[in-house]
C-alpha cells in the first residue's frame, strides 16, 4: 500500500500523556476529590515521555500514530493552522476508506493513525482544542471538567526541507467483518452508573458500577460462546463521558443513540466513548479461543473510575 511506512522516518509513534509533578521530579498523583471524580488531568502534556517536544519532519508525507495514554483527558486534536489530514486507521487497524478531517476526538486508549502533508519551511503546532459540550459531562461534572478543558500546545512540528514525494491514499483500505445484528445470538445491555455522594467523593464508596455492580475479582458477569456474534449495548446514565473498553475482541459500532457513527468510526475498534445520556451499540464476534477459568475485563479507561469499581468479567466458553 503507498503509505508512509518507513518506521522512524515517515512513520512515526506518538503517545500523548497528561502528568502532574512534585517538585523534586516525581509524579504526583489524587491530590483532591475532582481527582477521584473526573479521574486526574496532569498540568504538563508528554509526547513519547517528552515535555515540550518537537520534531523536525523528514518527508512530505508523514503517517503519526497516536495512542491516548491520559488518565482521563479525553483531547481534541488539530494543527494550528487547521490544516486537513486523512485519518487511515483507529485502533483495530485500517479504516474501510480514508477520512478526511481537520479535528480529532481521541478519549483514553483509543488510538489513531492519520496522515499528514507537510511543504519546506514550515513550523505547526499539534494542539488541543477544548471540547464540544457534550463530551464535557453534566452538571457539576461538566464545570469540573471544563476547568481542565483549555486549549494547549501539545507538539512542534518543524519542516525545513522535507523529502520524498506526495502520494495519494488509496480510496480503499480494508474490508470490516461482515457481522450484521440477524446474526447475534444475543444482546447484552451495561448500565454505566456514577453515585453521587459524600462516601464516594471522599473515595470511601464504589461509586462508578457496570449494571448497579461494582468490579468483584471473584465474580464472573457474563459468559460468552465461542464463535458466537453478539450485540453489546451500552447506556451512559452518569453525569460524565466513559471510554469503555472491551478485552479480548475487535468490534465494529453499529450506533450511536440509534444513528449511525461518525465515518471515522467504520473500522474495528476495542474502545469506544459513550457520552451522558447516550446508548452505543457494537457488534462483534467471540472467536479463537475459549477457557472458562480465564476471564476477560470490560470496563471504563479512566484509570481511577475502573480503580473504584466500573469493570466486569466476561469468559468465553466453547
Amino acid at each position: 500500500m503507498d503509505i508512509p511506512k518507513t518506521y522512524g522516518v515517515d512513520d512515526i509513534p506518538l503517545v500523548i500523556q497528561d502528568r502532574n509533578f512534585n517538585r523534586d521530579g516525581s509524579f504526583r498523583y489524587i491530590s483532591n476529590m475532582r481527582d477521584r471524580m473526573a479521574g486526574v488531568h496532569g498540568s504538563h502534556i508528554l509526547v513519547n515521555g517528552v515535555i515540550r517536544p518537537q520534531h523536525h519532519v523528514a518527508r512530505k508525507q508523514m503517517r503519526f500514530r497516536l495512542l491516548n495514554g491520559s488518565n482521563a483527558r479525553i483531547y481534541n486534536l488539530k494543527f494550528s493552522d487547521n490544516r486537513a489530514f486523512v485519518q487511515i486507521a483507529s485502533d483495530g487497524g485500517f479504516l474501510p476508506q480514508p477520512i478526511r478531517l481537520n479535528r480529532l476526538r481521541l478519549a483514553p486508549a483509543e488510538r489513531a493513525e492519520i496522515v499528514v502533508e507537510f511543504a519546506h519551511n514550515e513550523e505547526v503546532m499539534l494542539q488541543h482544542e477544548p471540547l464540544p459540550a457534550n463530551n464535557r459531562g453534566m452538571g457539576r461534572m461538566s464545570m469540573m471538567m471544563s476547568a481542565n478543558d483549555r486549549p494547549f500546545n501539545i507538539m512542534r512540528l518543524l519542516s525545513k526541507t522535507p523529502g520524498g514525494e506526495i502520494a495519494g491514499v488509496p480510496d480503499q483500505l480494508a474490508t470490516m467483518p461482515d457481522w450484521n445484528e440477524k446474526q447475534a445470538a444475543k444482546t447484552r445491555r451495561f448500565q454505566l452508573n456514577m453515585a453521587m455522594g459524600p462516601g464516594m467523593m471522599s473515595g470511601r464508596g464504589s461509586g462508578f458500577t457496570i449494571n448497579r455492580r461494582s468490579f468483584d475479582m471473584g465474580r464472573i458477569d457474563e459468559v460468552v460462546r465461542l464463535n458466537d456474534i453478539e450485540i453489546w449495548e451500552f447506556t451512559n446514565k452518569s453525569p460524565m463521558p466513559h471510554p469503555v473498553h472491551i478485552h479480548d475482541v475487535q468490534f465494529r459500532i453499529l450506533s450511536r443513540n440509534n444513528r449511525p457513527p461518525e465515518a471515522n468510526e467504520h473500522g474495528l475498534k476495542d474502545t469506544v466513548l459513550v457520552n451522558p445520556n447516550e446508548t452505543v451499540r457494537v457488534i462483534t464476534r467471540f472467536e479463537n479461543y475459549a477457557d472458562e477459568t480465564a476471564a476477560y475485563m470490560y470496563h471504563c479507561h479512566i484509570l481511577e473510575h475502573e480503580d473504584q469499581g466500573m469493570m466486569a468479567q466476561f469468559v468465553v466458553v466453547s
